[in-house]
């Protein structure tokens, strides 16, 4: 009881699908997006992707669903052959869009997402996988390579006559916001792809829950993570500024998966005039933070590649930038919010409060060395510091952090509860800041307080 009704190409960021639509027994439309020829000899890969208009449109983070989706497309598109079977009617695991966001009001009050819908008087999970195993029977499809973590939907398709010659983990990088979902539907619904790191490459994978510590945002700022990577004479790039590249490519993989934890990547001005990043999530399948930049003069390149490339750029900067050039960079698409200064520089208390009013509750600093030091040098603006030791010397060349103020080995930062990682041929190391309070009052003793309102660029 399922009938083809239209069928035509669809060209997606992965390339050319084909899209066809196929009217469902059970009143849905399905959506069928097929690469190569698959009604052919041999397993098809394939994804059954269930409808999560949050996720999938709007990019919530409270799930993985639209990472997963555009993964998998992904990876249909490199393969050169597969499909991807869209769910209608799948929606909140099945009770609609309207209990699922009731569902989420139950979350944030406390429950799992099990729980959740519980409480509601509703089932677990009332999806059903007979549509869609009936659609890949209309495409042909005898067996698949199917990407997915859920075991509930394996036994289903098979059941209903779908042969599975090998099932594919669909894992994701995490975000703070969605990890405890991510740990629900594998400790108690038993998903086994809701992992805490995707695998670098041949490395163990990394637990970056440990590695950032416990998101803990604060009413006047976001939760800070300062992270750069060094060599061992601690020199973040040579004396002529190259850095590409001082930390392995599964350091790297690793610290993508740190941007896809959390809501925003903040960087310095010098740091994207020097290299020119994207601060994006290339390496893993995970969410891009909204990329902050500090540029109190508004000297941001016209081509720079936190403008050009997709994803959301926030440009701090001060009454020290020309408005005309704020209306340019705004129609480049990056939102320009003037901040207070302090020496005609980004002060950097304010900045954070300033993002903190804007709901952004967890950021990780990767650059530059200006940022990096006043950051460390202020009181109480820096929560966590994650530092990668790539086992090469440069001698000379840039530091990574500068001059803190300090004259006595007792006055140092001190660093609580460390976890260290191997990652690739580099050793990672994750601590905790100083409290406040703490700090203050061993400074103080040490007559070594700096002033709390450090400037940056």
């Amino acid at each position: 009881m399922i009938a083809e009704v239209a069928r035509v190409p669809l060209p997606t960021p992965f390339g050319p699908f084909e899209a066809r639509a196929f009217e469902c027994a059970s009143g849905n439309v399905y959506l069928a997006m097929t690469k190569g020829s698959i009604d052919t000899a041999g397993p098809v890969l394939a994804r059954v992707h269930s409808e999560c208009l949050t996720g999938d449109v709007f990019g919530s983070l409270r799930c993985d669903c639209g990472v997963q989706l555009r993964a998998a497309l992904k990876r249909i598109a490199a393969e050169g052959r597969g499909v991807l079977v869209y769910a209608t009617g799948h929606e909140g695991r099945g009770i609609g869009l309207v209990n699922k966001l009731r569902a989420y009001i139950a979350q944030d009050q406390g429950s799992d997402t099990v729980d959740a819908n519980l409480h509601l008087g509703l089932p677990v999970d009332l999806r059903s996988y007979e549509d869609a195993a009936a659609v890949l029977e209309s495409l042909g499809v005898e067996s698949v390579k199917l990407m997915t973590n859920n075991p509930e939907k394996i036994e289903q398709l098979r059941r209903h006559g779908l042969g599975i010659d090998e099932v594919l983990p669909l894992t994701v990088a995490p975000h703070t916001r969605n990890a405890t979902y991510l740990n629900t539907k594998r400790n108690r619904l038993g998903h086994n792809g809701s992992l805490v790191s995707p695998k670098s490459l041949d490395t163990t994978p990394v637990d970056i829950q440990e590695l950032l510590g416990p998101i803990r945002p604060r009413s006047d700022r976001p939760y800070v993570v300062v992270k750069y990577a060094q060599s061992l004479d601690g020199r973040i790039a040579t004396s002529v500024g190259d850095s590409r590249w001082i930390s392995s490519e599964a350091e790297r993989m690793m610290s993508h998966s740190m941007r896809a934890h959390c809501d925003a990547v903040m960087a310095g001005i010098g740091t994207v005039i020097n290299d020119d990043p994207q601060l994006t999530v290339r390496l893993v399948s995970g969410s891009s933070p909204i990329r902050i930049i500090l540029d109190s003069e508004l000297r941001m390149p016209a081509g720079a590649k936190v403008l050009t490339e997709e994803g959301t750029t926030l440009i701090l900067t001060t009454e020290r930038s020309e408005a005309q050039r704020r209306r340019e960079l705004s129609r480049s698409g990056a939102e320009i919010v003037v901040v207070p200064q302090r020496n005609g520089r980004v002060e950097l208390g304010e900045a954070l409060h300033v993002l903190r009013r804007r709901g952004i509750e967890s950021i990780l600093v990767e650059g530059g060395a200006g940022v990096i030091t006043s950051l460390l040098a202020s009181r109480g603006l820096a929560d966590r510091l994650v530092v990668s030791i790539a086992p090469s010397v440069l001698g000379s060349g840039i530091e990574a952090v500068g001059d803190l103020g300090i004259s006595d080995v007792a006055s140092g930062l001190e660093l609580g509860d460390p976890t260290v990682h191997l990652v690739g041929r580099d050793l990672v190391l994750g601590a905790d800041l100083e409290a406040e309070s703490q700090r203050t009052i061993r400074l103080e003793e040490a007559g070594q307080l700096p002033d709390a309102s450090t400037p940056v660029e």
